[in-house]
């Protein structure tokens, strides 16, 4: 154990000399440069065309960006709501904050989210040496995001325009959803608005049974639905896909290569379907056969499991990606983020 302090000590040490020596070469690192590009959307009132092309008579309302073409198309006249101002922030490159383009600043505040991503980054790294108080820290932060995250998500993209704006439609669209396409009432949202009342009451001191019953209820549906897709998907298909002629033509003439695999499919198909056959015993023929199935079926996991470890590979390049070139700015081949070195700086 102390050894592996010690060596985990000097790692920890040679790579904040390797930052200090980054910094005072290079001119910083992990600096977030942003344009701020101002946006406006008028509402105007234009001609509704149908899918064809041609006019249906009839006018609709809708938010388009002030100067545009849509603004300016004929027919359309801007109506009397005020227009809607804000500023949108691009990311910018070092350069073209020291070549001092208009709009481009430093932002602090994404410079802080970026510093704050690279600690929790090393933080869930820091578990290859073993569990600590920075791993549960950034894991504790990461599930608690998370379900806010997705908790707002389905507030904003489920309760409000479903729910909310199924029962009160116009209310709705006055201050969240002006594109709203519901006009009038649909009280037949009352019933899951009460069933998601019924679900809360877990969180009550007393009567937690009552979230039983819709919980029931989601439960049977969704097991419902997930059967037939279940039976669409992986039954059906499955045997569509493995109910293929032997021998496969392409033009007249024998395709030899795809006969040869429609061959091997369906073999292996009956060999793993074997395997699983235990009203005989798994002797002689039948145990042959049932053999080749497990390899085969061997052969399949391990390919899903290399899919796996190549999906997780891929999100730690992703990391390793953030970590050198959007923090430490180690990899630049085109030198977008070239900067004023320190020490010229200082030594002027």
């Amino acid at each position: 154990m102390k050894r592996e302090t010690l060596i985990w000590s000097i790692i920890m040490i040679g790579g904040l000399l390797i930052l200090g020596v980054r910094f005072a070469m290079m001119g910083g690192f992990g600096k977030v440069y942003v344009r701020e590009v101002p946006v406006n959307f008028v509402q105007v009132e234009r001609p509704e065309v149908a899918e064809d092309g041609t006019e249906t008579g009839e006018s609709e309302t809708v938010w388009v960006a002030g100067g545009s073409p849509e603004e300016a198309a004929a027919g359309a006249v801007r109506t009397g709501s005020p227009s809607v101002n804000w500023t949108k922030r691009e990311a910018a490159l070092p350069k073209q904050f020291n070549a001092r383009e208009p709009g481009v600043i430093f932002s602090l505040r994404d410079t802080i989210g970026t510093w704050f991503a690279a600690f929790l980054t090393l933080s869930l790294f820091s578990f290859l040496y073993r569990d600590n108080a920075f791993y549960k820290l950034a894991e504790s932060i990461f599930i608690g995001v998370s379900a806010a995250y997705w908790m707002v998500v389905g507030f904003w993209s489920v309760i409000v325009p479903n729910v909310f704006g199924s029962l009160a439609p116009n209310f709705v669209r006055s201050w969240a959803m002006p594109g709203l396409e519901a006009t009038e009432p649909d009280y037949m949202y009352v019933v899951p608005l009460i069933l998601g009342v019924m679900l809360l009451w877990r969180l009550a001191p007393r009567g937690g049974w009552i979230s039983r019953w819709p919980l029931a209820l989601f439960i049977g549906v969704f097991a419902g639905l997930r059967m037939i897709q279940f039976i669409q998907a992986d039954f059906l298909n499955q045997v569509r896909n493995s109910v293929v002629p032997f021998v496969a033509t392409e033009g007249g003439r024998i395709d030899f290569g795809t006969s040869i695999w429609n061959i091997v499919s369906v073999l292996g198909t009956l060999a793993c379907l074997t395997y699983f056959f235990f009203s005989f015993e798994h002797k002689g023929t039948v145990g042959k056969i049932a053999r080749v199935g497990t390899w085969i079926l061997m052969i399949t996991f391990g390919a899903m499991f290399g899919y796996t470890v190549m999906g997780r590979i891929a999100l730690l390049t992703g990391r390793l990606e953030f970590l050198f070139i959007d923090w430490l700015w180690l990899i630049d081949p085109t030198g977008t983020r070239a900067t004023a070195s320190l020490i010229s700086t200082l030594t002027g």
